[in-house]
Order: structure tokens, then sequence, then C-alpha cells
């Protein structure tokens, strides 16, 4: 499993590699244990450079560990792409948007996670978004329909997330019940939902490999801010 790195801003290209693990709070005087699985796709084949996150929502009385903001955090545009495709972080957390390109970028979002729209704005300079509520935000530019990014924003620490076809761990999981919760790049929101599912945690809990309908959509596949298809590429001016 890929483990994540909170990203100084002016590490601004070292972030093309990294993830964010967990940072979470819990009593030590609480049994701790932890939640092992494998997601695979429909086809039987092991997924591949996609990025998956599974989170812990905790049920009940189960104690529930603490999540706070801790950044600097950073999706920097560089070279028409976001660094990093895809990171989590939690629910209240300012994330920086610097353009290190040589010309204007326009960076939305149209979804639950977090709806924004920071316009046009110059070669050097920084936005700034606070993602105030939990979801999935999708991250576009306006003006180049290939740069595309993910950020998951959660309430709760107990996540793990990954690239490669290895193992899900999630650690640390005070002993309880919980709402275990799958976001898997290229999967319906509706299908995502039918993978969600009741755990409850003593010591080590396998769940073994979750099944995952796949179908990867074309990453320019997708509309500008105004609901429109983007237009050629070879008649933006930037």
């Amino acid at each position: 499993m890929t483990r994540c790195h909170l990203i100084p801003a002016l590490a601004l290209l070292a972030i093309a590699s990294g993830h964010n693990s967990q940072a979470q709070s819990v009593a030590t005087d609480i049994p701790q244990g932890e939640v092992r699985l494998q997601l695979q796709s429909g086809s039987g084949k092991v997924h591949s450079k996609r990025v998956a996150v599974v989170w812990l929502q905790p049920l009940g009385t189960t104690a529930a560990a603490k999540f706070a903001p801790h950044g600097p955090y950073v999706l920097l545009q560089k070279n028409r792409m976001f660094y990093p495709h895809a990171q989590v972080i939690p629910v209240g957390a300012v994330v920086q948007f610097p353009n290190a390109d040589p010309f204007f970028h326009n960076v939305f979002s149209l979804y639950d996670g977090k709806r924004f729209d920071l316009g046009l704005y110059e070669a050097g300079s920084s936005k700034a978004v606070t993602f105030s509520r939990e979801g999935i935000s999708y991250i576009f530019c306006n003006i180049h329909p290939e740069m595309s990014a993910v950020i998951v924003s959660l309430s709760t620490s107990l996540y793990a997330m990954t690239e490669s076809d290895g193992p899900l761990i999630i650690d640390h999981v005070p002993y309880g019940d919980y709402r275990l919760n799958v976001w898997f790049e290229g999967v319906s929101p509706s299908t995502l939902r039918t993978l969600a599912r009741n755990v409850h945690v003593e010591k080590s809990t396998n769940l073994g490999r979750i099944e995952v309908p796949i179908s990867m959509p074309d990453q320019h596949d997708h509309l500008n801010k105004f609901g429109a298809p983007y237009g050629k590429k070879s008649e933006s001016p930037y």
C-alpha cells in the first residue's frame, strides 16, 4: 500500500508521487486492530494504476479517531497536469492551487464533495479552497480537458489509499463497528454505494477480495464548467 506524506508548499514537484497517510489520534488504552482487503475487477484481474481509497465510518458507540487539518495541502498545476492526481484530506482542510505553468488555468469542480470555480489565474499565482464537507471532488481545468484530479475529503482518519495491486490496510482501528466505504477510480457512484458494508473490528480483520465492476472512462470525456463539450484544443490560446 502506498502511504502519503503531507507536502510543504515549496516542495511542488515532489507531490507527484505522494499520498496522505492516516493522521489519527486514538487513546492508547483503547484496544486497536486492523482491517485488510484487496480490490479486484470483475474480470478477475487485480486492478493496476488506478487509485482506490477505503475508509471506516464509526457506527453506534464506537470511538472515532480525530482527523484534524494539519496541512499544508497542495494541488499543483504543472505541465498541464495536476500533482498529485489524487489525495485524501480531512474535512475543513484548505487546499492551495498554485499555477506553475507559464499560462493561465481555470480550476473548477461541479461535484458534491466541494463545488467551486477559481476562474482564470495566471502563472505564478495561487488560489485556495476550503473543503468544508465530506465527499469526492473531481477537479478539472476549464481550458485544458486533459487535466484531472480527485480530492477525497473525510471526517474519519481511518482510511487507506493505493495505486498498486497490493492489499489495503487500515491500522490503529479501535475495536468496534464501522461502515466500510470504497472509492475506486473509474467506477460510478451508484456502483460504489453497493460495495459499502458494515464491519466489526477485533484484532486483525481480513475482508479478502472485494470485486469491483470497472468501466474506466476516458479522462477527457467530461464537460467544461458550463456543462458543454470542450472546443478543439488547437482553438485554445493557452
